[in-house]
């Protein structure tokens, strides 16, 4: 599996960084996990506008999801070459309605789902293209869904935005990558069930064994090394930050 940052700023853009948009690539088939601010731009570095072959959404917070009111102009008013094929999209219940809302101004009440194929999550195993999955529902204010991703023996696993809970480790077992959201400062900010810090997602690191962690989902005002060191502080693997275009082989 390929995978590559589209974005990774915690709530906000940052001045270089989108919000959150990561990109899966094996046997050919392109599926975005995210789509958050700023990320459809930043996304036409690495795919073509209509290369996607499928998108997961991890909660309807807007740094993970608005773009796609953008993403839905570019596909329902492509004229040259025809309207393209309802893209699955993978999002938690009522994704259909929250970018309907959000858009504002669609030709109809369901001219959303005339460009996306929406598809509810629940927690489970299933399969999109040539991957195996499995989601599970983790801590945060709105239903929100963590990922894991395996093709040809290797595994990725993508926390979305969680506080701790027991769901993560489960997702995260054994995974050869593992992208997590660390937007808190350990021993600074202590807010259940909405984010992890850097140490924490150590943590989750080292008790499923991953083969390499990269924290992601951290805001422009969060000292991003700070979180790197305590996320070393109790996990013996490589630590990184994400950042745009970053390419990783798993």
């Amino acid at each position: 599996m390929k995978l590559t940052v589209v974005g990774c700023s915690g709530s906000f853009p940052s001045a270089g960084s989108a919000c959150s948009s990561y990109l899966v690539e094996a046997d050919g088939f392109r599926l975005l996990l995210d789509m958050g601010n700023g990320a459809l731009g930043e996304l036409q570095r690495h795919a073509g506008l209509y290369d996607l072959d499928a998108i997961f959404l991890s909660h309807l917070h807007a740094d993970h999801c608005i773009d796609m009111c953008a993403y839905f102009v570019v596909r329902y008013y492509r004229f040259d070459g025809g309207r393209p094929a309802p893209i699955p999209v993978y999002g938690p219940e009522g994704t259909e309605q929250r970018l309907t809302t959000a858009h504002a101004d669609t030709p109809s009440e369901h001219a959303m789902s005339e460009v996306f194929d929406f598809r509810t999550l629940k927690s489970g195993s299933f399969e999109i293209g040539p991957f195996s999955v499995r989601t599970e529902q983790v801590s945060h204010p709105v239903e929100t869904f963590g990922i894991r991703i395996e093709h040809n023996g290797r595994t990725l696993t993508y926390s979305g935005d969680t506080g701790v809970c027991e769901a993560l480790d489960e997702l995260a077992e054994g995974t050869d990558l593992f992208l997590c959201e660390a937007s808190f400062v350990h021993g600074k900010e202590d807010i259940p069930d909405l984010h992890l810090n850097g140490r924490e997602a150590g943590e989750y690191a080292a008790r499923a064994g991953a083969g390499r962690l990269v924290l992601t989902h951290i805001p422009p005002w969060t000292d991003a090394e700070r979180n790197r060191a305590d996320a070393r502080a109790v996990y013996d693997g490589p630590v990184e930050l994400a950042a745009p275009g970053a390419v990783y082989e798993v």
